[in-house]
């Protein structure tokens, strides 16, 4: 499976149904107690964005020393955010990458006190969302023609149900996980190709405010 964030959606049932594609690590209000400090939230950014790195790359890129780095790459650990990467390990310096999680909405309507932590991972990944957004737009003409028109950036609107919009969600999902389910078969099967590079699908489902009366 590949890493994936998932601020997953209520159930309409007591106990929350498991989206496809949605990460297996449901955040407990430890888990995010953890996750959320700035730079846990930092070295976990990079880890996404790069696949997996060692303490000594995070602290460079975060301009932080690797004792720094390494504790709270233990920390992450501890709570089953980051792992070790085998396939990059070469028992000199151990490499890490990020595990997907998702954190539930009912995690906070159950437990109102968890709202200041919640906001501070949903603030820091849409500010994250932003920035990869703004970098590609940036620097597009720079990019290759074959990645650029295998890009999109696109917005749908319409009227639906919350059971229309339950069934559209689901089914993209289901593709997302699809897709990325075989490019990391093929990788971990055949090894990066020489144009591979990391990729990134933001998918936001959501109603609109209701009209005003």
């Amino acid at each position: 499976m590949s890493e994936r964030k998932t601020p997953g959606p209520e159930s309409s049932a007591h106990a929350p149904e498991k989206m496809p594609g949605e990460a297996d690590l449901q955040m407990d209000a430890k888990t995010m107690k953890a996750f959320a400090h700035p730079l846990r939230m930092a070295m976990y950014s990079y880890l996404s964005d790069q696949g997996s790195a060692t303490a000594t790359q995070l602290a460079k890129h975060l301009d932080e020393s690797t004792g720094q780095t390494s504790y709270h790459l233990r920390q992450l650990e501890k709570h089953g955010l980051v792992e070790e990467d085998p396939e990059r390990g070469t028992g000199r310096e151990r490499w890490w990458k990020p595990s997907g999680f998702s954190l539930r909405a009912e995690l906070v309507r159950n437990d109102p006190h968890q709202m200041p932590v919640a906001q501070t991972v949903i603030q820091h990944q849409m500010q994250e969302r932003l920035q990869t957004l703004r970098r590609w737009m940036t620097h597009i003409e720079e990019e290759p023609q074959h990645w650029i028109e295998a890009s999109v950036d696109s917005s749908s609107t319409a009227t639906m149900t919350a059971e229309e919009m339950r069934a559209m969600r689901d089914e993209l999902m289901a593709v997302i996980e699809r897709h990325t389910d075989a490019a990391s078969e093929r990788v971990k099967t055949s090894g990066p190709g020489n144009d591979d590079r990391r990729a990134r699908v933001y998918l936001s489902v959501l109603p609109l405010p209701s009209p005003e009366a």
